[in-house]
C-alpha cells in the first residue's frame, strides 16, 4: 500500500518549518547590551535572568537574551511618574 504524499504526515511539520522562520529572525543581547539599553548595571541583568523574570539561553559560558525579551520587559514594567 503506497503513503499518501498529498501532505505532511506530522501536523506539526509544516510548523516547524515556519517556527525556524522565526528563529532565524530572533536578535540576541549580550548582558552588556541589555544593561546599556536598560540603562542598568551587568549585575542587574543577571539577577533579572536568574530570577526568571528576563527570559535568556545559555549558550556555553555565555548568556544570551532575545531583544523582544527585553522590549516587553520595559513595556510591562513601565510606570508613568506622577
Amino acid at each position: 500500500m503506497a503513503a499518501d504524499h498529498a501532505g505532511p504526515r506530522d501536523p506539526s511539520a509544516s510548523g516547524a518549518a515556519a517556527s525556524a522562520e522565526r528563529l532565524g529572525e530572533l536578535r540576541f543581547l549580550t548582558v552588556a547590551e541589555v544593561a546599556t539599553l536598560m540603562r542598568v548595571s551587568k549585575m542587574t541583568v543577571y539577577r533579572l535572568v536568574n530570577a526568571a523574570t528576563l527570559p535568556a539561553v545559555r549558550v556555553g559560558r555565555s548568556v544570551r537574551v532575545p531583544e523582544q525579551a527585553v522590549h516587553d520587559y520595559l513595556r510591562h514594567s513601565y510606570v508613568e511618574a506622577g
